[in-house]
């Protein structure tokens, strides 16, 4: 917490946040040095589904993304000490939807551990519903970088 009050300090408190406090991986599947599967569970219960849609509730894409980066951080947590955020995204698609009940199952793996520090993944997601078999519900290449925090000034 020293270095969060040293930040916010430094760079004034709208410049620096630290990490978001919640976690969309449920469960950690299967994991290897270069590749992961991780587990989303879908419930009535979390708030954002209420406006995504009343009718109709669907995990937003924006959360399977999340969960994507999230399990990405894990996978990349024995390559370094810095904090990764999402870099880029491309050749993002989305598929099936994710309803309530229903399960996001993660698969992320590392093409290149690039010179800057960045990492580039390939990533899958998939939807798991009762006696049937998974089906792509968002897939796509991204890029976890190092946080760059500007010097006030």
């Amino acid at each position: 917490m020293q270095v969060v009050a040293r930040l916010r300090r430094t760079l004034g408190p709208r410049m620096f946040s630290p990490p978001m406090k919640f976690t969309l991986i449920d469960s950690i599947l299967e994991q290897t040095p270069e590749r992961i599967r991780a587990v989303k569970q879908v419930s009535l219960a979390e708030e954002y589904l209420a406006d995504h849609f009343p009718d109709f509730p669907v995990l937003p894409g924006v959360m399977m993304v999340e969960a994507i980066v999230q399990a990405g951080r894990h996978l990349l947590a024995e390559r370094t000490d810095e904090r990764l955020v999402l870099g880029s995204v491309r050749a993002l698609k989305f598929g099936n939807m994710v309803r309530p009940g229903e399960q996001l199952e993660v698969e992320l793996t590392l093409q290149k551990a690039n010179d800057d520090g960045s990492f580039d993944l390939k990533a899958t997601g998939r939807v798991r519903r009762r006696d049937e078999e998974p089906q792509t519900a968002v897939s796509g290449k991204i890029t976890m970088r190092p946080v760059r925090i500007a010097a006030a000034g």
